[in-house]
């Protein structure tokens, strides 16, 4: 029931040290199975009761922790404050991990902590800890750990319980307020985790000891130097792909479809190495069906998180920004393979959304909208999706009958609804947008062109989102999140390059001037994680730095002012000594100097979003290829030697790291142009690399001033690289070695070829 969290492979069930404490927790109950009776806390805390009243939470800056702030549940934030309480009292702490836009954390708020009767138990006998797990990914990746070793999944929201020392002994996901569907309720589990801390403290503690010990063995990475780094590790991971390959609807798996474009993006540069049809057969056509699907907002734009059928057609209605850069960058890539205009559409559809919805007015994005939304009918209730659902006679109001055949025909609209799942009874009579048939299937049956029913359906949709507006809008999550900005810097660099959009490039560096202005500590220089309502806290994570340097590396190619790539190499140099392991190699999710990490771990899955060690493992070759630094291409290797087992036991968890091994494995090429930066010569040439898919290689600008000598300081041949006859040149180069210049945009276009092939 809760949110649904895709599990690392590599993490395996132990569940011998967690029988024993399940065993501690059954001897709270009598062999009825029911529940044991409470023991005496003594006087009860005072509890938050009335709307004025508040917890711990009131003067946070987290949309999550402040949904919670009037709970009776008397919640911490996490910190010293709550852990010394927890000692001082030797009460366990109950841990709650969610995010503001997560459906089932909303269910289980009302259903549990905004109940007074679970409060008190909460109250009397736990210290409550409230933790957004946007916020502090440090928390929630330790504790999810423990829930998938556990349990065998996990997702949101979590539930886990901690001695006050922190370790974990029990845990899971979202209880139901009483026993239903088959899973414990929440205040039984109260109840007999209560009695069994009261009776077996000391067994439990043991038991929690031994369970912290093995998660330190379980997650621990260690450096294999046997494992060569060939190309053998790339077919394993596509073979690995195609054997997931869901052929009749497309994706990689069955039901709930995540799109997972790290994925998409391995196999579509694993095609352009390998000239693999297959690879890019199977992504363009799950690129089309998840456009075609109800995962796509045809009206609004962008992606919701994921399909709960195999059709792509019922989502899971909340909207991600890392979801909106990641598929944008998809799409991109495969319009740059195909010249398909289709793609390009759905690359601007996302992004402009973005822009429009998700944006600050000083340029930063926010982190997402909420799945549920008030009913339009009834807005003091809330449902999953009514912002974004129609039934048929909203539409013909909306739109006149005869334009409703046409647009329903089209998008799948039906009397009664369309949702093909429906467990919970949410869309009766409501229908989510599908593309049913195509412009020319749709144009044959009414007697039209393929052009005409565009326009006409381009129409309707505008029409229906300036309806749509009028209706109360999901909750928005504005806070800013350095990581998800930088994946987003990176989508709108890419797209102002393939699409020739100036105002994605511009809507690119506000954003990165943005995280230069608010999210960098001035004293330290350190990065911050998260800015909200004019406050930046929390020293960022390895995701941030990892994220913002492929940003603004994106961005440098992009605009070629060398400001980014200076920043982003002094970046790289701060994570280098913030989060490296000088050990095993590889980088460790948190720093040294974090206080209150239970595991230092190194993430290594690529999942919903990459892992920030394959995003390392390339931005450092990047960098190697920008700046001369081949300290950087060293490192790199010490990343892939760090996770070679797990690459090769498991390729196809980390498809973004099998990228990186691709750009490693390869002579990337370094294209140098000379010339002006907004220079109409210039440009021409930049529209033959733009217009093809060169995945491996760099990009730099030789502009005869500034940013010329910056880049020469690493390689003394840039010094000389200069205009041919007073026209901007290009120099495609392997290794430093460069073919002949050429001031002719058709020539550096068959040079490129030649290099593809």
């Amino acid at each position: 029931m809760s949110h649904s969290l895709q599990t690392a492979p590599q993490l395996r069930t132990r569940r011998g040290v967690v029988a024993m404490v399940m065993a501690a927790m059954l001897t709270g109950s009598n062999h009825d199975g029911e529940a044991a009776t409470v023991p005496s806390a003594g006087k009860e805390p005072a509890m938050s009761t009335t709307e004025d009243d508040t917890n711990h939470l009131g003067t946070e800056k987290s949309p999550y922790l402040l949904q919670h702030a009037h709970n009776p549940v008397d919640w911490y934030t996490w910190g010293e404050a709550a852990f010394a309480k927890a000692r001082r009292e030797q009460k366990p702490i109950f841990l709650s991990v969610g995010y503001s836009t997560c459906h089932w954390c909303h269910v289980m708020a009302h259903e549990s902590f905004e109940n007074a009767e679970i409060a008190k138990i909460l109250n009397a006998h736990f210290v409550s800890i409230k933790v957004d797990r946007e916020e502090r990914p440090d928390v929630d990746k330790v504790y999810m750990t423990y829930v998938q070793a556990t349990t065998g999944g996990g997702g949101w929201p979590m539930s886990v319980w901690l001695t006050p020392d922190l370790k974990p002994f029990f845990g899971g996901t979202y209880f139901p307020p009483e026993n239903r569907w088959g899973q414990p309720g929440f205040g039984s589990v109260l109840t007999q985790i209560a009695a069994a801390w009261e009776k077996d403290r000391e067994k439990i503690l043991n038991s929690a000891a031994a369970v912290t010990r093995q998660l330190q063995q379980a997650t621990a990475v260690r450096a294999d130097a046997g494992v060569e780094l060939a190309t053998s590790l790339l077919d394993a991971g596509y073979h690995q792909f195609k054997a997931s390959y869901e052929p009749r609807y497309g994706g990689f798996g069955g039901a709930p479809k995540f799109p997972r474009p790290v994925a998409l993006g391995f196999m579509l540069r694993y095609h352009a190495r390998t000239g693999t049809k297959d690879a890019l057969d199977m992504c363009l056509f799950t690129l089309r069906k998840m456009a075609d699907g109800g995962m796509h907002d045809h009206i609004g734009g962008g992606f919701h998180r994921y399909s709960v059928d195999t059709f792509w057609h019922v989502p899971h209605f909340e909207k991600m920004l890392y979801d909106q850069a990641q598929l944008a960058e998809s799409y991109l890539d495969a319009y740059q393979i195909t010249h398909d205009p289709v793609f390009a559409d759905v690359a601007r559809d996302i992004l402009d959304y973005v822009l429009r919805d998700m944006t600050g007015t000083d340029g930063q994005f926010y982190s997402a909208e909420d799945a549920d939304s008030p009913v339009p009918s009834n807005p003091a209730e809330h449902a999953e999706g009514a912002f974004y659902v129609w039934e048929r006679q909203e539409l013909v109001a909306a739109l006149g009958k005869d334009t409703v055949e046409v647009f329903g025909y089209h998008y799948g609209v039906e009397p009664n609804g369309n949702a093909p799942t429906d467990p919970h009874g949410e869309f009766a009579n409501k229908n989510i947008l599908i593309v049913r048939h195509t412009l020319a299937a749709t144009g044959q049956k009414f007697g039209k062109s393929a052009d005409d029913i565009r326009d006409l359906l381009a129409n309707a949709c505008l029409k229906l989102r300036e309806i749509r507006a009028q209706r109360p809008r999901p909750h928005l999550d504005d806070k800013t999140l350095t990581a998800w900005n930088g994946l987003m810097i990176s989508a709108l660099a890419r797209a102002a390059q393939v699409l020739d959009e100036p105002r994605y490039l511009a809507a690119a560096r506000k954003a990165a001037a943005f995280i230069e202005s608010r999210l960098v500590d001035r004293k330290t220089g350190k990065l911050l994680r998260r800015y909200r309502a004019g406050e930046a806290a929390i020293d960022g994570f390895v995701d941030d730095y990892a994220f913002l340097i492929q940003g603004l590396l994106d961005l440098y190619e992009a605009s070629f002012d060398v400001k980014w790539l200076t920043w982003a190499t002094g970046l790289q140099e701060e994570q280098n000594g913030r989060f490296w392991d000088k050990d095993e190699g590889g980088y460790f999710s948190t720093s040294a100097e974090s206080p209150h990490v239970l595991l230092r771990v190194k993430e290594d899955y690529d999942g919903a979003e990459p892992s920030p060690n394959s995003v390392a493992a390339l931005n450092l070759l990047r960098l190697s290829q920008m700046t001369g630094c081949e300290e950087f291409r060293a490192q790199a290797e010490r990343v892939f030697s760090a996770f070679g087992s797990r690459l090769e036991q498991a390729p196809h968890a980390m498809p973004q790291m099998l990228v990186a091994c691709g750009f490693f494995l390869d002579k990337p090429l370094q294209i140098v142009i000379a010339g002006q930066p907004d220079a109409p010569d210039t440009h021409a040439l930049l529209r033959q690399v733009h217009d093809r898919f060169v995945p491996n290689r760099v990009l730099l600008l030789a502009d005869g001033a500034t940013g010329q000598q910056a880049l020469a300081q690493g390689f003394e041949f840039i010094r000389d690289v200069k205009p041919l006859d007073g026209k901007a040149a290009a120099y495609v180069c392997e290794n430093h070695t460069c073919q002949r210049p050429t001031a002719d945009p058709a020539e550096l276009g068959r040079q490129l070829d030649r290099t593809r092939k």
